[in-house]
Parts: structure tokens; C-alpha cells; sequence
């Protein structure tokens, strides 16, 4: 007799989280492990971030505040979308969480009945089905071409909409990819999602700061104000702050969704940690000249990692437009063997050929919902990064 809920059999753990606990594993026998699976910046959060928390604590603000957060932060939240987004937004059209995810989830639990299905672009982070099936919707993956960059087209967002459709989730940049949407991507996908109006958008801007080469960035709003009432804005401090342990999320967008995602966290977890609120209150509000010298680390990186892998006989890696990741084909390894004899069969394979013979972590692509690649990031130091390509490539070099 078993006591768990059948809704836990629907749902796996985290792939990125299983690699760095075998990466961690491997590390703590004393091998020279390199994890390339985590999503966070290797930068320390900024001092005047964590002054702010200190005071915080010393002030002793460490009481409840009100379930969504405090005004205060709401309201940076509220003149961060005026003033970097040109969207504007009310009090009560906004939330804050325990991190972009609640958020997400939130959304999803408020909304979703039996039936309602949620489509997917692939490669997605990892999280997003899981999320909706533990939400008691359906998971719909619609998957996408490096071809195309990645990148869902009209056509197949608008034969994948059905009655039963009621949320798309737009990502950009991607993660695993890096790909963006730009203002003319977005206004496609806008010009047939306005023929529907029973769809929910779901705009996951987390990497928002994170674009190279002089890229913008466009979320669906900016380019089809019509749809902000039908979308919902997820983002945070984590990614672009180098925030991940505080835990600080938000959502923007229709009030009575808003108003049901907040009643929901009341019975979760209620407010989010007060000193994290004010450091974020800081990271919105405070000086934000170091994004743009952090971008031009990743820029580098970027450009180190794409050369790199590149070169790697066997490997590929398509245009990397944001975020901090490489979602790299190792396709022309498959049924290939390693000098033991084992068989490149699937993306476990390869993932795990890569981390025993060259003690480098990748996650592989199918936790994305696309084999064939694995995905690395490239939020370390460069002579890190260098490093673990090199053992890529030595690895690789073996495979016959």
C-alpha cells in the first residue's frame, strides 16, 4: 500500500538538479568536476544589495509582511515595467513570490481546469510540464527546428489551438537555448493569438537583461498591447542580479488572475522572506550599472563557448542570442562507441560519457523535450569555461 498521491507519479525530479547532486557526488570523492548543468551567474550579488538586506536585519524587519509583499516593492515593481518595459500596471495587477517559479505555478493552479491544455515550445525549461501536470492541466509540446532558431512559428501556434487550449508560454530569451523572440516574431505569434481570445499568454522574461550583440528585448506586450489583459509577466531578481538564493519573483498582468495566484500563495507559503524583499527593493531601485558590465562578461563567454564547441569535430552549436547557455548538438556521435565499448545510444548517454570521461556536467537535451543535445552553461569563469570545452573535445575525440 503506498500513501503518495498519483499526481506525484506524474512528475520527475528536476534534471538539472540530479546532475549537480551526481556532480556534487563526484566533486566530494575528490575529482576535479566541472558543472556546466546550474542556471545561475557565478557573480557574488551586489554589495549594495546585501547592505540593504544587513539592514534589514538590523532594523529588525523580519516580521509578515502582506502575502504578495510589501508596498514597497510592489511598487518598484510597478515603475520597473513604466520605466524599462513601457508597460504600466496598478498595485493589484502585481505580486510578489518566492521566486519566478511560485509564480508560474501560481498562475497555473489559479487557472487551470480539467482538460485545459498548455502548449509548449521545445526545447522548454525543464520545469514547465511538470508544472502543468501537477496543476491538473495537459502539457502540449510544440516542438520547434534550430533551423528556425528555435523559434515557434505562426503557423504551428495557430493549428496547435484548440478549445481546450488556455495558456501559451513564451520564453525569451530561452532557456535552453538562448534564442530570443524579436519585435517582429512576437507580433506574428501576437496577430494570431489575437484570433483567439480564449488563450492565456504566459511571458517568461527572467533572462530579460541578458541579450548579446545589441540585441532588444520585446516581450508580447510591448508589441501587441491588446493582449496585455490576457498575459501574465513572470520575472525576478535570480538570473540578472545574481539573486538565486534569495528567492524573489514577480507577476504583472490581469488583476483577477493576480487576485487568485495571491490567494493561493496564502495558503502555501505566504509572504516571501522580508530581508530578500528589501535587497530586491534595492536590486530594482538602486544603481544598475553593473548589468551592463556583467553582460559584457557573458558577451565574452558567449563568443569563447560558440568558437569552441564549434571547432569540436562532431559538435555544433546554432546562434546563442541570450541567456547563458549553449544548447549543443551531438547528434553526429549517436550510435557511436567509447573506448569501453558502450554505445551512444540517447542523451543520458552522452551526458554521462561526458561527465565520468571528462568530469564535465551537462544536462541532457531530452530533459528539454528535444534529443539530441545537451545544454551547458557558461556562467563560470573563462578559463573555466575553456577548460571544460577542452574536455569536451577530448572526450569527443575518443567516441569511434
Amino acid at each position: 500500500m503506498s500513501f503518495i498521491s498519483h499526481r506525484i507519479n506524474l512528475i520527475k525530479p528536476s534534471p538539472t538538479l540530479a546532475v549537480a547532486a551526481k556532480a556534487m557526488e563526484m566533486k566530494q570523492s575528490g575529482l576535479d568536476v566541472i558543472n556546466l548543468g546550474v542556471g545561475e551567474p557565478d557573480f557574488d550579488t551586489p554589495v549594495n544589495i546585501k547592505n540593504a538586506a544587513k539592514k534589514a536585519i538590523d532594523e529588525g524587519f523580519t516580521k509578515y509582511t502582506a502575502v504578495d509583499g510589501t508596498r514597497e516593492l510592489k511598487d518598484a515593481v510597478v515603475r520597473k515595467f513604466k520605466n524599462e518595459n513601457k508597460i504600466e500596471y496598478d498595485l493589484n495587477q502585481v505580486m510578489v513570490s518566492n521566486g519566478g517559479k511560485q509564480a508560474i505555478y501560481n498562475a497555473l493552479l489559479a487557472t487551470l481546469n480539467p482538460e485545459d491544455e498548455v502548449l509548449i515550445p521545445a526545447p522548454y525549461w525543464v520545469s514547465y510540464p511538470d508544472m502543468v501536470l501537477l496543476a491538473g492541466g495537459r502539457p502540449v509540446i510544440l516542438e520547434t527546428k534550430p533551423e528556425n532558431n528555435f523559434l515557434l512559428l505562426p503557423e504551428q501556434l495557430e493549428v496547435a489551438i484548440n478549445k481546450n487550449t488556455k495558456w501559451i508560454f513564451i520564453n525569451s530569451p530561452s532557456n535552453p537555448t538562448g534564442a530570443i523572440y524579436s519585435q517582429a516574431n512576437l507580433s506574428a505569434l501576437a496577430q494570431v493569438l489575437i484570433k483567439f481570445p480564449h488563450v492565456l499568454i504566459l511571458s517568461d522574461d527572467i533572462y530579460e537583461h541578458l541579450i548579446f550583440d545589441g540585441e532588444e528585448f520585446y516581450n508580447i506586450v510591448n508589441v501587441e498591447p491588446r493582449l496585455k489583459e490576457r498575459t501574465i509577466i513572470v520575472n525576478g531578481v535570480s538570473k540578472s542580479y545574481s539573486m538565486t538564493g534569495w528567492r524573489i519573483g514577480f507577476a504583472a498582468g490581469n488583476k483577477e488572475i493576480i487576485s487568485a495566484m495571491v490567494k493561493i500563495q496564502s495558503q502555501v507559503t505566504s509572504n516571501p522572506c522580508t530581508i530578500s524583499q528589501k535587497a530586491a527593493v534595492e536590486a530594482l531601485a538602486g544603481d544598475q550599472s553593473f548589468l551592463a558590465t556583467n553582460l559584457e562578461t557573458f558577451q565574452r563567454r558567449k563568443n569563447l563557448v560558440h568558437k569552441m564547441i564549434n571547432e569540436i569535430p562532431g559538435l555544433s552549436c546554432g546562434e546563442i542570442d541570450g541567456a547563458f547557455y549553449a544548447f549543443v548538438s551531438w547528434r553526429l556521435f549517436h550510435d557511436k562507441k567509447t573506448p569501453n565499448g558502450k554505445v551512444m545510444a540517447s542523451d543520458n548517454d552522452f551526458a554521462n560519457y561526458i561527465l565520468e570521461e571528462a568530469l564535465v556536467a551537462v544536462v541532457p537535451g531530452v530533459a528539454f523535450g528535444l534529443s539530441g543535445y545537451f545544454r551547458m552553461s557558461f556562467a563560470l569563469d573563462d578559463h573555466v569555461v575553456t577548460e571544460a570545452c577542452n574536455r569536451i573535445k577530448r572526450a569527443c575525440e575518443k567516441l569511434n
